[in-house]
């Protein structure tokens, strides 16, 4: 192992892509030091302290403690996510976006340049919805006004910037998806106080004459969660492909069989981000208002945990699992270059009837791994938060929920970031990060990490 992490340096252009790529993140980390101005930080750690088992310290874990010290990245690349998004939905409904996606090199950079504009002007109102919130929360301003609102709004939009800045010379310049990689530090740097978070817990004995058996349970839970994940992400429906034998001069081509992989999880965390990035959204933006008699109720429905919130992030996740699969995978294209060059499946006759196959395939598939994102994201929130059913109203049943255990309601207080989204994050980044590695090694006649190098498969990126 230690020879194959040597190479890595042996090869001047990819030694130079992971050192920089290293640059940058470490660059990320010191930025995630630099506070805004003008805001009281013991008030807020408290603040968060209290609400580690909400969606504060949910978010707070992506941005690797960012928003829990309110520094220059506390907005991380949530707003960059959500410009994404727009833009690809856009090119669904909106006809002309769709033209310029399909125009090659130029049109993706016309793309780009629009979800930069998007990004800051999300910035800049996630920013005024924090500054607001603050101003109206309590003592975490020291000199409220609106020369705190244009600071807090310039230092966080200005951070955003140059955080969506950071994951773009990453992916062009060094290894791996620029994006990803960010997140994966966030959650990464994020591990020992989750180390320590357990261990205060089980020397405290929070949960009572059982800590024990639950410590004993949640190891053994975590890694259940672990293998299940990688488990899936590996998973694969291989769809049969027969060649037909064709004469090309003197040569005869074809004649072989092969297959078709369609990955489970073909669109990898994605699904997740995107969905919590939405849903994120009015709640960062409104937080000041949480207390306001006409949307008050609504946000606090909106609240992590709470049934309604529950619902719209697994419809969420369902809708962007199949939404980023059209984006990423055309089955009538995948048919006719098949076609072409005379593959057919067995059985199905090609064209159509092929492109419909693959489609009806792909559809299973994909809600199969739409819900396996489903249960993996809402271990976190079961953990920490616990469900919240007896806040449905009474002609729901509320009432009947209230006899359940104070554990299954509220939760059991545990940050579990060995589990759930932020595992799923890690494993994926470092899956497609090795993968990149492997590849320009064997690129180069060096021999990969794997004992079977060249065959691991890491998850599509998004760019």
């Amino acid at each position: 192992m230690f020879e194959k992490l040597a190479n890595i340096f042996r090869i001047p252009d990819l030694r130079k892509r992971v050192l920089f790529t290293l640059a940058m993140l470490a660059i990320y980390r010191l930025g995630g030091h630099l506070p805004t101005p003008g805001v009281n930080f013991l008030k807020l750690e408290d603040f968060f302290n209290q609400n580690r088992g909400s969606l504060l310290g949910f978010v707070d874990l992506f941005s690797g403690g960012n928003l829990r010290r309110l520094t220059l990245f506390a907005l991380g690349i949530m707003p960059y996510i959500t410009a994404s998004i727009i833009l690809q939905l856009l090119t669904v409904v909106y006809e002309p976006l769709a033209k310029l996606q399909k125009e090659g090199e130029l049109g993706r950079k016309k793309i780009t340049q629009w979800t930069r504009y998007i990004t800051v002007i999300l910035s800049a109102v996630q920013s005024f919805g924090i500054a607001i919130g603050l101003e109206k929360a309590g003592d975490f301003v020291l000199h409220p006004g609106p020369s705190f609102i244009l600071m807090t709004m310039l230092t966080l939009t200005t951070g955003s910037a140059f955080v969506m800045w950071l994951g773009e010379q990453i992916t062009d310049r060094g290894i791996g998806n620029g994006m990803s990689l960010l997140i994966f530090a966030g959650i990464v740097v994020g591990l020992p106080r989750g180390v320590m978070d357990l261990w205060d817990k089980a020397k405290s004995g929070t949960w009572g004459a059982i800590t024990p058996v639950l410590m004993v349970g949640l190891v053994v839970f975590m890694i259940a969660v672990v293998a299940f994940i990688v488990y899936v992400e590996r998973c694969e429906r291989r769809i049969p492909v027969q060649y037909a034998k064709r004469v090309v001069g003197r040569k005869v081509m074809g004649g072989q069989s092969t297959h078709l992989p369609l990955r489970v999880n073909a669109g990898g965390v994605m699904p997740v981000i995107f969905a919590s990035s939405i849903l994120t959204l009015p709640q960062t933006v409104g937080y000041g208002l949480r207390n306001s008699r006409y949307i008050g109720d609504l946000m606090r429905m909106l609240g992590w945990g709470e049934p309604l919130y529950t619902v719209l992030y697994a419809v969420g996740i369902i809708f962007f699992a199949y939404f980023y699969v059209s984006i990423v995978f055309n089955p009538s294209e995948v048919a006719d270059n098949m076609r072409k060059y005379g593959g057919f499946i067995p059985g199905i006759r090609p064209g159509k009837r092929t492109a419909d196959y693959i489609n009806d395939v792909l559809t299973r598939i994909t809600l199969v791994g739409a819900l396996y994102l489903i249960i993996i994201s809402f271990i976190p929130e079961w953990m920490m938060a616990g469900i919240h059913l007896n806040h449905l109203p009474f002609w729901l049943g509320g009432r009947m929920f209230e006899q359940l255990p104070v554990w299954v309601t509220n939760g059991l207080g545990v940050t579990f970031y060995f589990g759930g989204t932020s595992l799923l994050i890690v494993v994926g980044v470092a899956m497609d990060t090795v993968t990149q590695i492997e590849a320009q090694l064997i690129m180069r006649h060096y021999d990969g990490f794997t004992p079977r190098s060249g065959r691991i498969r890491g998850r599509r990126n998004w760019s």
